[in-house]
């Protein structure tokens, strides 16, 4: 699946939960009340990595949990990134030309 197809199915989510949060009587969440719930699952997925390196006990189906946390973290990336109007495809690219243009080359293949 491409980006923009992954951006379009997270915002199609987040459109939906918002109307589950305004259906309960409450307002959809703000973009801020999304960051906060991206650190929770940073730190839920924080949990899951030191239970997969032995640091924590786990749950019995860790790695489905791990591949479920990193996914929700991908869904907030991406649905912050469009609530914050972010090319993140574009910063993506940018960013990663930084961080190539500040490390050693390289090796070439023999």
């Amino acid at each position: 699946m491409e980006l923009s197809e992954l951006t379009r199915r997270a915002v199609a989510v987040r459109a939906r939960f918002a109307a589950a949060e305004t259906a309960r009587g409450g307002p959809p969440w703000s973009r801020a009340e999304l960051a906060q719930g991206f650190v929770g699952d940073v730190g839920a997925l924080m949990k899951l990595v030191m239970a997969k390196e032995g640091r924590r006990e786990g749950p019995p189906d860790l790695d489905v949990k791990l591949e479920h946390e990193l996914a929700d973290c991908l869904w907030s990336v991406l649905v912050l990134a469009d609530a914050y109007g972010v090319d993140l495809e574009k910063a993506f690219a940018t960013t990663m030309s930084e961080l190539e243009a500040t490390l050693p080359a390289a090796p070439t293949a023999t």
